[in-house]
């Protein structure tokens, strides 16, 4: 049993992909374990997109292997789309057809029966909280709501992998806020993700690991703090104790890995923003004094750039 929880869900090896003119993607071997967050990180033309093609059994590599919950992807895709979900960079929907319409269409397409189709759809659009929009034409949401049904999309068929490739390109702020508590929240149902971008500030809320990509190549997973699925990563900045802050910090309900920072503490968090508030409250109840609150994204970054310098 204890064999099986460890096993990785996602398996690739020596993995090799060219183009033309360039190799894409050299020789890449990772694991990634099931119920994580996986942040893709890397410059513009690292070869993070055409590496997500491949993984989504969209892209024939010249060499190597990719294996999804033991499904070998390039030998059985199709076998294999039924575990995963991808959303594009440039997805597409249906403008003139309603969110309700996007989604049956989508659960069809999938294969879903005819009477399952209206409860899948239903499912998807809570999912992505896009269920009072149900009679909405899509070429009518904000581009917010429309990444929101386009994952709904990816969604329909209940997928154990998720794929985003820049999720957040285009969206405003508080759309970007919006993306990563959805995140969040399919995590914490137990997706595993994996989720691509050049733009640290994107991932920072929500990654539990970073698999960076330069030049075709990857270095990783590492693992961001201890973080677990769907839980942000938080630091507290004291301006006292912290030997004391951090023995009140472990006896809190949601907090784990607490780990001591130069000037406070950080440590993984599961709970929503109501709870972190109380979290708060109870530190400021404790006469502990807190100079700083705030969700951290300095663990990946440090990682990042760690692996630059090398």
């Amino acid at each position: 049993m204890d064999a099986a929880i460890s096993a990785p869900f996602v398996t690739v090896r020596g993995l090799t992909f060219e183009y033309d003119t360039a190799r894409a993607v050299d020789d890449v071997s990772f694991d990634i374990q099931r119920g994580t967050v996986t942040a893709l990180v890397g410059p513009n033309g690292a070869g993070k997109t055409t590496l997500l093609r491949c993984l989504a059994g969209l892209e024939q590599p010249i060499a190597g292997a990719i294996a999804i919950d033991s499904v070998d992807v390039l030998e059985s895709p199709r076998l294999a789309h039924r575990k995963l979900g991808f959303l594009q960079d440039f997805f597409g929907i249906y403008d003139a057809l309603s969110v309700e319409r996007n989604l049956l269409y989508a659960a069809a397409a999938q294969g879903i029966e005819s009477d399952r189709l209206m409860p899948v759809a239903l499912r998807a659009a809570r999912a992505v909280g896009l269920e009072d929009r149900l009679a909405k034409l899509a070429g009518e949401l904000s581009r917010g709501l429309r990444q929101r049904l386009a994952i709904a999309r990816s969604l329909i068929h209940d997928p154990a992998l998720l794929l985003l490739d820049e999720p957040a390109a285009g969206l405003d702020p508080e759309a970007r806020l919006e993306l990563s508590r959805l995140i969040r929240s399919l995590a914490g149902s137990g997706v595993t993700l994996i989720v691509s971008s050049h733009i640290l500030s994107e991932l920072e809320q929500y990654s539990t690991h970073m698999l960076a990509m330069r030049d075709g190549r990857t270095t990783g997973p590492s693992q961001i703090g201890g973080a677990r699925a769907g839980a942000p990563r938080l630091k507290v900045t004291i301006g006292g104790s912290i030997d004391a802050a951090g023995r009140f910090l472990e006896t809190q309900p949601g907090v784990g890995a607490v780990r001591v920072e130069p000037d406070g503490l950080s440590f993984d968090f599961a709970g929503d923003e109501a709870a972190r508030h109380q979290l708060l409250r109870a530190l400021m109840a404790a006469d502990i004094p807190v100079t700083g609150f705030a969700v951290t994204g300095a663990d990946l970054e440090r990682l990042y750039m760690a692996g630059a310098s090398e």
